[in-house]
C-alpha cells in the first residue's frame, strides 16, 4: 500500500477521482485513468457486467493495471441495493430490495441479505457498495427513492440500516450510506434537476438525519453526498455536496463523522447543468468530500482531475486539505483492500450458491403484503384467469435499465394456474386498453399486475374500467405500494414492491395460498393503510 509521504501531487489528486467506463473489459479509457492519472477508483454499472465469472476477471484485471502503475489498489465500486437498483442481476443471489426487506419484518433479514450480497460482491472483486439506501420515503410522489428506502419512519430505517450495514461490511466490502443528509421528501429527480428540500432544521433533525446518526454510530465506511438544496443548513442554496456547512460542518463536525464522503455523480443535471461537472469537482472538495464520482464521460473525468490538481497548485484547495482527503482514503483502504480477494474459482463457487438463494427466497416470500381482500377473491381460484402484467420500466437513471422477462402470468401458470397472459406497458394506448376489456368479458378471474400506477394514469384508467364492467380485478402492486391511491375502491390488492423474477414467484405463492402473506407496510398508503398494516387488520 502507498504511503502518503512518497506520493506526489498527481496521484494523490488521482485518489479523490473514482469514474466509470463503457466496456467488458478494460479499455484504453478507464487504463489510461489509472496507469497515467493514477485514479483511485472505478465504479461498475450494468454495461460492463455479462456475467458473474467475466466480473471477477474484468475487476483483476483493474487491480493489475493498478499494480502496474504501482499505485494503490482501486476502489471498485456498484450500486447493488438489491431489488429494482442492481447492477449484477444473473448468476448471483440477487437479495430483495430495501422496502421488500422492511416489509419482512426483520432487522435480521437486513444483515443476512447485505452480508449475502456483499460475500458474493467482495468474491468478485467488488470492494465498495453504494447502499444501503438510509432515505426516508415520505413523500408517495417521490420519483426516483420509493422502495429503494426501508420505509417512512425514522427509527425503523435507522434500525434497518445499521443491519445493512453491518453486513456489508463483515463481509469485507465498504458500505454507503446514502443520499446525505435525505433525498426521500424530494418530489424531484435529481438525475434530471435540482431538488430543495424546504423543511427546518428541527424537522430534519427529527426525520431525514435520524438514519445517518445512527450509521455514523454503527461505523459505516462511506457517506454520499445529495445533489439537494436544504436551506435550513445552507443559506446560500449550494446543493449539499458542494456545501461546507453541511459536508463539513454537519457531517462531519456535528454528526461527527471521520469516514469517507463520496459524491453522488457529478454528471446528474442538478449538478451538470448549474454548475459544470469539472469546476463542480473542485467545489465538493472544497466543501469536504474524499472521492468525486464521474461516471461516464472521460473528457470530464480528466477535466476534474485537471482542475483539482490547478485547485491545488494555486493555493485555491491546500495541500495539507488535500492531504486529509487522501490520508482517509488510504486508512480505508488498508482496512478492507490488504486482504485481497478470492480467486475466481472460489469467486464462482461462492456466487448464486444455493445456500444464497435460499435466504434470498425467504425473504423475498416474507415481504408479500395482502393489504385487503373484502370479497375473499383469495387465493385465486383454479378457473381460467387472465392476467394482465405491466412490464417494469426504469423509472430513473438509477435504475439504469431494467429487462426483465419473467412476468406475474408466468409465475401464476408455474403455480398450476390456467392462465392467459397479456403484457402491457406502463402507459398503453387507447386501442390496447380496448382490446384488453373485450378480452376481459371472457374471464370470471381477472389478475392485474400495475407498477408506478400513480406515474402512469392509463393504468388507473385500466382498473376503473375493469370495475366498470363488473369485474373484481385482484390487483398485486410490482413496485411502489402507493398505487392503491389511485383505485381505493378495489376489493383484493397485494403489494410485492418489485419485479424482479423472485418477488414475482413469492407474489403468485401468495396469491395461490402456497405461503401465507404476512407483510406489513414500510410506508402508509391512506388513513385506513397506515404503515405497519397487515390484511389480518394489525398494525
Amino acid at each position: 500500500m502507498m504511503e502518503l509521504a512518497g506520493m506526489t501531487l498527481e496521484e494523490k489528486v488521482g485518489q479523490l477521482i473514482q469514474a466509470g467506463f463503457h466496456s467488458l473489459e478494460p479499455d484504453e479509457h478507464i487504463l489510461e485513468l489509472i496507469e497515467r492519472r493514477r485514479i483511485g477508483g472505478v465504479i461498475l454499472f450494468a454495461r460492463n457486467v455479462q456475467d458473474p465469472a467475466q466480473v471477477a476477471a474484468l475487476t483483476g484485471k483493474l487491480q493489475e493495471a493498478a499494480q502496474r502503475a504501482g499505485t494503490a489498489p482501486l476502489w471498485i465500486s456498484i450500486d447493488q441495493e438489491g431489488g429494482m437498483v442492481a447492477r449484477i442481476t444473473e448468476g448471483v443471489a440477487l437479495m430483495p430490495g430495501a422496502m421488500a426487506i422492511a416489509a419482512g419484518g426483520s432487522v435480521e433479514a437486513a444483515y443476512e441479505a447485505a452480508l449475502v450480497a456483499g460475500r458474493e460482491l467482495r468474491a468478485l472483486g467488488v470492494n465498495m457498495n453504494f447502499a444501503p439506501d438510509l432515505d426516508i420515503n415520505n413523500n408517495p410522489a417521490n420519483p426516483v427513492i420509493g422502495v429503494r428506502s426501508f420505509g417512512e419512519a425514522p427509527e425503523a430505517v435507522a434500525e434497518y440500516g445499521a443491519a445493512a450495514i453491518r453486513g456489508f461490511q463483515d463481509a469485507g466490502v465498504s458500505a454507503t450510506a446514502k443520499h446525505f443528509p435525505g433525498h426521500g421528501d424530494t418530489a424531484t429527480d435529481s438525475h434530471l434537476d435540482l431538488p430543495t428540500i424546504p423543511h427546518s432544521r428541527e424537522r430534519i433533525e427529527a426525520v431525514e438525519l435520524v438514519p445517518f446518526r445512527r450509521a455514523v454510530a454503527a461505523g459505516v465506511d462511506a457517506v454520499m453526498s445529495s445533489h439537494i438544496v436544504f436551506p435550513a443548513f445552507e443559506p446560500e442554496r449550494l446543493p449539499a455536496t458542494l456545501s461546507r456547512r453541511v459536508l463539513t460542518g454537519l457531517l462531519r463536525e456535528e454528526l461527527g463523522f471521520a469516514g469517507v464522503i463520496v459524491t453522488d455523480c457529478m454528471e446528474m443535471q442538478a449538478i451538470a447543468a448549474h454548475y459544470g461537472t469539472v469546476q463542480a469537482a473542485v467545489m465538493a472538495v472544497e466543501a469536504g468530500a474524499d472521492i468525486v464520482l464521474i461516471s461516464h464521460s472521460r473528457e470530464l473525468q480528466e477535466g476534474a482531475l485537471d482542475a483539482l490538481l490547478e485547485a491545488v497548485r494555486s493555493g485555491r484547495i491546500s495541500e495539507e486539505r488535500l492531504d486529509a482527503s487522501v490520508r482517509r482514503l488510504l486508512a480505508l483502504k488498508r482496512k478492507r483492500l490488504a486482504a485481497g480477494a478470492e480467486s475466481h474459482e472460489a469467486a464462482l463457487d461462492l456466487v448464486g450458491c444455493e445456500a444464497h438463494r435460499q435466504t434470498a427466497q425467504r425473504i423475498s416470500e416474507a415481504s408479500v403484503t395482502l393489504v385487503k381482500d373484502e370479497e375473499r377473491l383469495l387465493p385465486l381460484r383454479r378457473v381460467p384467469t387472465l392476467v394482465i402484467h405491466t412490464s417494469a420500466v426504469a423509472t430513473s437513471i438509477a435504475d439504469e435499465a431494467v429487462d426483465i422477462p419473467h412476468t406475474l402470468g408466468k409465475a401464476l401458470a408455474a403455480r398450476g394456474l390456467d392462465v392467459v397472459e397479456r403484457i402491457i406497458p406502463v402507459s398503453p394506448d387507447g386501442e390496447a386498453l380496448q382490446a384488453l376489456l373485450t378480452q376481459a368479458g371472457l374471464f370470471e378471474q381477472v389478475v392485474v399486475g400495475t407498477y408506478n400506477a400513480s406515474f402512469y394514469p392509463e393504468q388507473v384508467r385500466l382498473i376503473e374500467a375493469l370495475q366498470s364492467l363488473g369485474k373484481r380485478p385482484v390487483v398485486v402492486a410490482l413496485r411502489n405500494p402507493y398505487d392503491l391511491r389511485e383505485f381505493p375502491d378495489v376489493s383484493a390488492y397485494a403489494t410485492v414492491y418489485e419485479s424482479r423474477p423472485l418477488a414475482l414467484e413469492s407474489a403468485a405463492k401468495g396469491l395461490t395460498g402456497a405461503i401465507p402473506m404476512r407483510g406489513r407496510l414500510p410506508v402508509t398508503i391512506s388513513e385506513a393503510y397506515p404503515a405497519g398494516w397487515g390484511a389480518d387488520g394489525s398494525c
